[in-house]
């Protein structure tokens, strides 16, 4: 059991550490291309009628 235990905490410590990188490039604005396809995917903006009218051409 002592083993599954340890590799689900490195497991657990690996996505803690991939959550901070991710987060600490995305804020820095490393790789500007995630930012404009959050954009373009409408994470970031709660209009949805320009959503819809893309759809809709």
């Amino acid at each position: 059991m002592k083993t599954v235990e340890r590799i689900i905490m490195k497991i657990i410590m690996f996505q803690i550490v991939f959550f901070i990188v991710g987060q600490m490039l995305h804020q820095w604005d490393f790789i500007p291309e995630i930012r404009t396809i959050t954009q373009y995917e409408g994470v970031m903006d709660s209009n949805f009628i320009s959503f819809l009218e893309t759809f809709g051409r």
